[in-house]
């Protein structure tokens, strides 16, 4: 049975709930120390998923069917 990969949103409200918890300060220290590498795998996997997104929205499709790097006229 395959694992289904948390999306994007779920990861966020994960990290987010995780700060809170951290943030309340009565969390023992063991479990302080797991939530935070669980945050920082996290945010990492976050930050891969927005570079990625950010590459695909900046890129377009040329008249020649070649996929370049999007650029706004310099008088915008």
């Amino acid at each position: 049975m395959t694992e289904k990969q948390a999306t994007f949103e779920e990861n966020l409200a994960r990290l987010d709930q995780i700060v809170n918890q951290l943030e309340q300060g009565n969390v023992p220290l063991e479990d302080a120390l797991e939530q935070f590498k669980e945050g920082m795998k996290l945010s990492k996997t976050l930050e891969a998923s927005l570079t990625k997104a950010e590459q695909t929205l900046t890129k377009v499709i040329n008249d020649e069917g070649e996929e370049v790097n999007f650029e706004r006229d310099s008088d915008e």
